[in-house]
């Protein structure tokens, strides 16, 4: 493979504390490293009790706790946490769970300038990228800032031992994708590569275990370290077709993060491999495969995820009008996107078939 010697990376300024029991434990000596004094925690309701547990850790300098975040960040989910952070006098913000209670931390740090301590739960990797989204009038917007990257990122692999299974696998495939469009993102990078194929690498191998036992502890920390890499190969590059198209499916039709994005990473990537030779390669690599699309997509549905859109809730009368909005936003991705290829991608994620082999894809 030949080296990519012209390139750019930057540096995020973040401290990240690892360990078992790490959210009770570290999260008081972070908010304190960072001299905040009134925190106010925010989490999903499914969430609430280990968010509980980290609001009674920080004791006094616990402000409230605010358990209204949603999927996609609803804009005025986000305008009642800020005005929560407010009434409370909060110097800062605790985001406890996945990306949904991430990502309404990265709203309030938006929109106020407050540091944030991210504790997630999931392997949606939020945690570290500058990256925000908000969802309004049946669209969901999303941008980078620098002051929405957490200042502090405490990784529990306890917290994610209760986790069920089907978001387990969803969530890491969720994970796999970062790392898959980083591979071909214009703003790759050869350090970019190696975090990539280490995260896949240990997310594939991490799953199957979690699979067949949810309380492997050893597993659950493998997969949050490659939660970590793949969330760091998100955080330093552009993402592409596969991300747009979820972000559509979600902010606009209403359909699950994760398991959209479990779904539609094996016809993305199929879509894409013809003018992404070097990824591929990296990705077979990783996963021992000269099928990479045909090897996530079997992965996931042999661990119980769903294999298609139409089991997410799609119906077949919205395939063309998401292909009409995925091909009408400008973004960069290997392979042009035109209307007959995004509706091509979503009508296969919508079937669910296995995705055509790499160089014989007829999207």
């Amino acid at each position: 493979m030949t080296f990519q010697s012209e390139f750019s990376y930057e540096t995020r300024p973040v401290r990240v504390v690892f360990r078992p029991g790490a959210a009770v434990t570290a999260t008081p000596d972070e908010a304190a490293r960072l001299g905040l004094r009134r925190l106010l925690v925010v989490c999903g309701s499914r969430g609430e009790t280990v968010a509980r547990a980290v609001a009674d850790a920080l004791g006094d300098t616990c402000a409230g706790l605010h358990a209204e975040a949603r999927m996609h960040v609803p804009a005025e989910d986000a305008d009642r946490a800020v005005e929560a952070v407010r009434a409370a006098g909060a110097d800062g913000c605790v985001a406890v769970g996945g990306g949904s209670a991430i990502g309404l931390g990265k709203a309030i740090a938006l929109r106020t300038g407050l540091p944030l301590i991210a504790v997630p739960s999931t392997y949606s990797g939020s945690e570290m990228t500058p990256v925000w989204g908000l969802t309004e009038h049946g669209a969901k917007r999303t941008g980078r800032d620098p002051v929405v990257q957490p200042r502090s990122v405490v990784y529990d692999p306890r917290l994610t031992l209760s986790l069920p299974v089907r978001l387990t696998v969803t969530s890491g495939v969720n994970a796999l994708a970062h790392a898959v469009e980083a591979l071909y993102a214009p703003d790759a990078s050869p350090l970019v590569s190696v975090m990539a194929e280490e995260g896949v690498r240990a997310m594939a191998g991490a799953l199957p275990h979690l699979a067949a036992d949810p309380q492997d502890l050893d597993a659950r920390s493998r997969a949050l370290y490659a939660a970590w890499l793949c969330g760091a190969c998100l955080g330093a590059t552009t993402m592409g077709l596969h991300h747009k198209m979820c972000h559509v499916l979600g902010g606009t039709f209403g359909l699950p993060h994760a398991e959209t994005h479990t779904v539609v990473l094996p016809y993305a990537l199929a879509y894409n491999a013809p003018a992404a030779p070097q990824a591929l390669t990296v990705l077979g690599r990783a996963l021992g495969t000269d099928d990479v699309p045909g090897a996530l997509w079997e992965l996931a549905g042999r661990l119980g995820a769903p294999r298609s859109l139409a089991e997410l809730g799609l119906t077949e009368a919205d395939v063309a009008p998401a292909a009409a909005r995925v091909a009408g936003e400008p973004y960069a991705n290997p392979r042009p996107v035109t209307a007959d290829g995004a509706r091509a991608v979503l009508r296969a994620a919508y079937e669910g078939a296995p995705p055509e082999p790499v160089g014989k894809t007829t999207l």
